[in-house]
């Protein structure tokens, strides 16, 4: 009569085990790798963010001959430092966990670089930022 067997070893379920372990002490050090990867991309997505409210703005002052008063304060917004972008950007502020150094932009269609830092961990971005509405 033939035995059936109905499971795994105990040396078979071990090594299983060992095969798990090297393998999750080789993947972890790239799961954390993401981790600094997915905040420099979140840094420079708000940069970009910044980049193109200042640009879209100083179109949108362009066209108005950069007027704010009445139905043109929709389309034009006085920026005339780095840290106005807060206007430009939807909620009015900006995004939790960054800051804006100050950088004047005096003149309609001056430009400077402006530098937005995340809190967290200091790593700084840069963007154009461009003078309007003045």
């Amino acid at each position: 009569m033939k035995r059936i067997q109905a499971g795994f070893t105990m040396i078979e379920l071990i090594v299983v085990i060992v095969i798990l372990g090297i393998l999750a002490a080789t993947a972890l050090p790239k799961f954390v790798d993401v981790q600094e990867d997915a905040q420099a991309a979140a840094l420079n997505g708000v940069a970009g963010a910044m980049a193109s409210a200042m640009s879209v703005n100083y179109g949108g002052c362009l066209v108005t001959n950069h007027s704010t008063a009445g139905a043109n304060a929709a389309k034009c917004r006085t920026v005339d430092n780095c840290q106005d972008v807060a206007t430009l950007l939807q909620g009015n502020a900006i995004p939790s966990g960054y800051s804006v150094g100050s950088v004047a932009l005096a003149a309609n269609g001056t430009t400077a670089t402006c530098t937005v830092t995340q809190t967290a961990t200091s790593d700084t971005a840069q963007f154009d930022g461009i003078g309007a509405g003045n």
